[in-house]
């Protein structure tokens, strides 16, 4: 799925490939990771990071769209296949400089509201995040439904960077660096796990420059 999503975003933008340096492949907990991370040319930062392990038994994707260049909100995609479930976590983050009418992704939502929940326990960033967000697990059947429940979603997304106010990329990562850093200081899922293998600096490295590009590091390879 990565792969069409990542297409919907080169219909729609200019992309340049940035080097993510030693962070390209991991290998952390049994599970290899490969990381490629984009500019998108006024619009912002683009990272996808895809895992496989424990015998091809779990895949994992992320991708990470942090739009430095347009007062939208942060966008944050993952997706899980493991033991015959599928997992859905399409969220959005706000960073918003100023509010926005958000309603082509409530009209997503609604559209995909039968699809089954997924039970989340409670986390320090509940209140960045936006209601427009999907949490769906399901099974194998619900694969169809939530592939097109994703692109959907970007879709809306990237319609709204269409209209949405340019700002300076300056604000913008300081509005990021507030669900970054406390990602950092305070955990998530995939942060923790990074940290166990990688060390607080290396694993802020990889948040801050090549995941979420609130701290430009990177180069054209």
């Amino acid at each position: 799925m990565l792969d069409e999503l990542l297409q919907l975003i080169r219909a729609r933008t200019p992309i340049e490939e940035l080097d993510p340096g030693p962070y390209r492949t991991l290998k952390v907990q049994g599970m290899q990771f490969h990381l490629s991370a984009y500019n998108l040319s006024e619009l912002g930062h683009l990272s996808l990071l895809s895992a496989k392990g424990f015998l091809g038994m779990m895949q994992m994707d992320t991708l990470i769209l942090n739009p430095l260049e347009r007062d939208l909100p942060l966008l944050s995609y993952d997706r899980i296949h493991a033991m015959g479930a599928d997992t859905l976590i399409l969220e959005y983050y706000n960073t918003f400089l100023s509010p926005m009418d958000l309603s082509p992704l409530d009209a997503v939502q609604q559209k995909y509201q039968a699809l089954p929940e997924r039970d989340s326990s409670t986390h320090w960033y509940d209140s960045l995040r936006l209601p427009q967000s999907l949490s769906k697990k399901g099974k194998k059947a619900d694969t169809p439904a939530m592939d097109n429940a994703a692109q959907d979603s970007l879709t809306a997304f990237l319609d709204l960077a269409a209209v949405a106010k340019p700002c300076a990329a300056s604000e913008k990562r300081g509005m990021a660096a507030l669900y970054v850093e406390g990602l950092l200081t305070r955990g998530g899922p995939s942060t923790d796990v990074f940290r166990k293998h990688l060390g607080r600096d290396q694993t802020g490295e990889l948040f801050r420059s090549v995941l979420f590009g609130i701290t430009p590091m990177l180069q054209t390879p």
